[in-house]
């Protein structure tokens, strides 16, 4: 089988600790308010709760597009309100939500996209907008050919806009380009777009209890233990 031309990347939890990365935001921020205990892992798996559902409201049409920012802002004051966090400042509020902004690559991510870089087209196919993949990347040292995903479609995965755009934009077709996710939902909705996939698990996204995407749901092209062993199977 001849090797694609480019890899498209899910981030949030295949290329970002995202869960340990909120929860260090949560703490700084309890710190600096003096707001004593926290269940700051509780807010993090609640907020990542409503990523779904927040973004149906763009995909089902019952809104208009609006960039993860937005819909990240709207969950974190109910999650705050339920956590009974009402108090916490406009200021704070807002700059919690650019945690997103800042989130921690996993210890394989960054050498891992250099090598793969040096074969193929590396891009991100993520829901996050273009300025949240920009700031997140520039911080956390990945390395991006170009940055593509849901505000290039102005849909959210798994829309098939999402991965078409993305194979429309590097002047591609499907087959030649590879999606690379830790989740089977992005991995069956690219496939049936027609791009080749690679599962990398990330058994700890959700934290040590996890039960969900510890391996594939249906057949992919390639599995992988992390991102360094995704570029020896693809001879990078």
């Amino acid at each position: 089988m001849e090797p694609p031309r480019a890899l498209l990347f899910d981030v949030f939890g295949t290329c970002v600790d995202w869960r340990s990365s909120i929860i260090r935001e949560g703490e700084a921020l309890g710190r600096r308010l003096g707001l004593g205990t926290v269940d700051w892992a509780a807010v993090a798996d609640a907020w990542r709760a409503l990523y779904q559902p927040q973004m149906e409201t763009v995909r089902s049409g019952a809104r208009p597009w609006v960039t993860l920012d937005v819909l990240h802002r709207e969950a974190l004051d109910r999650v705050l309100a339920d956590a009974g966090l009402q108090g916490v400042p406009e200021s704070d509020r807002a700059d919690f939500t650019l945690a997103w902004h800042r989130l921690d690559p996993w210890p394989d991510t960054v050498a891992g996209l250099h090598r793969l870089g040096q074969r193929f087209v590396v891009a991100p196919n993520s829901n996050g907008h273009i300025a949240l993949m920009v700031n997140l990347s520039k911080r956390a040292g990945l390395r991006w050919d170009a940055i593509l995903g849901a505000e290039l479609a102005r849909a959210y995965k798994p829309q098939p806009e999402v991965y078409l755009r993305g194979v429309e934009a590097l002047g591609l077709v499907p087959s030649q380009v590879m999606m690379v996710a830790a989740h089977n939902v992005d991995l069956v909705a690219a496939a049936a777009c027609g791009l080749r996939t690679a599962f990398v698990p990330r058994p700890t996204e959700h934290g040590a209890g996890q039960t969900t995407d510890l391996r594939p749901a249906r057949p992919v092209d390639v599995v992988a233990t992390d991102l360094g062993d995704l570029a020896g199977q693809l001879g990078a």
